[in-house]
């Protein structure tokens, strides 16, 4: 009687293709969790509801902002994701201009506030209107400006002054247009009613 010696091959010898896509899972599982822990936080450091901001000068209130949400980054620049109102005081306290956008942020290293979307410049005292898509207001120099595109509406006299660029005193009591067309109405010795349209050289 003849015995032939088969040899067997146990189960920890090879690996079934089971066993390598099972080890293949965990090994990527690992390395997502090391590439997440690894990652630098880029969001906000400080989240502050119901945000209001005041600057006075001797004592005496001159400008206001209130926005629903301020969003603090790392670099020290704020964010505001929502709606932006701006009251600007005169000496006696009185409100002379409302500004609005649809949001904005701080930038700390200019000392700039810029406001994007939709601005709206309203001066009560003159009825004037001023609109555009961006404006920046400096509380160092207490001036606001910018490069964008501007259209200002007088609703008393209905005149228009359209111009890029602009610098004006923070209450926009003073407005320097740079490049500017407009139409306006003058009471003398032309009859009331003529309109001329203006421009400034480019």
């Amino acid at each position: 009687m003849k015995f032939s010696i088969i040899p067997v091959l146990k189960g920890d010898k090879f690996l079934s293709p089971f066993c390598i896509m099972l080890l293949g899972i965990i090994f990527l599982s690992c390395e997502g969790k090391k590439n997440k822990i690894g990652a630098v936080y880029t969001g906000p450091l400080e989240i502050v509801n119901d945000v209001e901001v005041k600057y006075s000068e001797q004592g005496k209130i001159k400008v206001l902002m209130r926005t629903p949400k301020s969003l603090r980054f790392q670099n020290e620049t704020k964010v505001f994701p929502d709606t932006i109102n701006i009251s600007f005081f005169d000496t006696l306290g009185t409100v002379v201009t409302r500004l609005r956008s649809d949001s904005g942020r701080y930038d700390q290293n200019a000392d700039v506030y810029i406001v994007k979307g939709n601005v709206r410049v309203v001066k009560s005292e003159t009825n004037e209107l001023l609109t555009t898509s961006e404006l920046n207001w400096s509380p160092r120099t207490r001036k606001v400006f910018t490069e964008k595109p501007l259209s200002v509406i007088n609703k008393r006299t209905s005149e228009i002054t359209n111009a890029i660029g602009m610098d004006a005193e923070q209450d926009f009591t003073r407005i320097k247009f740079r490049k500017a067309t407009g139409v306006y109405k003058f009471t003398a010795p032309p009859p009331a009613d003529t309109l001329y349209k203006l421009s400034t050289p480019p």
